[in-house]
């Protein structure tokens, strides 16, 4: 089992978020799960989540949670670590944590509970139930309605497994002071995006979430490479060529942020497969549009 402060260690560079493959009846496609692992884990990334917000989580049963992170696990065999996604309500959190444990993740991701008006001493107690229900080093994942200021990430730092805060926000301007009140007792992560490495990089943040890296994995490693190297050029001549033209089509309909993935996986020979409601699928004149990028994106392919 790995130690908490050995999971920080290793979170520098490209988390991918991998997509969960269903059929076209919607059911689990576990082995295009663990072809499309193969694939990614040809690259260098620093580790990968299973059943996380682009592997469509809250869309899985608890059983299909396991066998997403048991497959998840098998084909990453220990060469990077494995996060499992967790959240829901406080029980189901807990019970979930405890199944990726005995599957033999190596830290959780911990998202926020299902409750959106939650008072601070709620969700420290929330958090604080997920950290003892396993050993493992714990992420908190601050996104959607859960946008907490310095004094309650700072309450949230006496949680003795927690280890890293990725940020789902993209308030660079809050994450700044949360950085400065917190100092090193946390690892940061960038984690709204893609399109926001040069953002997060240039507050001195060198660990990114990755969707674009479920088709795009050398683009994925090339953002951190390149803002981790101040090349601001470079950058910037990949966000406006790829990253800013993907983000602008995935900001066309809701729920676009996993569908536009899943099809370009699916374009690419990968497995994608459908998103389950209430995400919507592209449109068929927009899967046409999406079949012209991969020529477009060949030199980073």
């Amino acid at each position: 089992m790995m130690e908490p402060e050995d999971l920080r260690s290793r979170l520098s560079g490209v988390v991918a978020f991998p997509v969960t493959p269903f059929r076209t009846d919607l059911s689990l496609d576990i082995e295009g799960l663990r072809q499309n692992l193969a694939r990614l884990l040809e690259h260098p990334v620093c580790a990968v989540i299973a059943a996380g917000g682009t592997g469509e989580m809250y869309s899985l049963t608890p059983l299909e949670h396991r066998q997403v992170v048991q497959a998840t696990v098998e084909a990453v065999g220990g060469g990077v670590p494995v996060l499992a996604g967790v959240g829901f309500n406080q029980r189901l959190a807990v019970e979930l944590a405890q199944q990726a444990a005995n599957a033999g993740v190596d830290g959780i991701l911990a998202f926020p509970p299902y409750y959106p008006h939650a008072d601070d001493a709620g969700m420290f107690e929330y958090y604080r139930s997920i950290s003892e229900a396993t050993r493992l080093g714990m992420v908190i994942y601050g996104r959607d309605w859960f946008h907490p200021g310095p004094a309650m990430v700072e309450r949230l730092t006496e949680i003795p497994t927690l280890v890293a805060w990725k940020d789902g926000q993209g308030d660079v301007r809050r994450y700044q002071m949360i950085m400065r009140r917190i100092g090193n007792r946390l690892h940061w992560i960038g984690g709204a995006g893609d399109d926001l490495v040069p953002g997060y990089y240039a507050i001195n943040i060198r660990t990114f979430t990755s969707s674009i890296a479920n088709f795009a994995p050398r683009l994925s490693l090339q953002l951190h490479e390149r803002a981790s190297a101040g090349d601001n050029t470079e950058l910037t001549r990949l966000m406006i060529d790829y990253v800013i033209p993907h983000y602008a089509f995935r900001a066309r309909r809701k729920g676009y942020e996993v569908s536009v993935v899943k099809a370009m996986i699916d374009i690419l020979g990968g497995a994608g497969g459908p998103v389950r409601p209430p995400l919507v699928n592209v449109t068929s004149g927009e899967m046409d549009e999406l079949r012209l990028i991969p020529e477009k994106w060949q030199p980073i392919l």
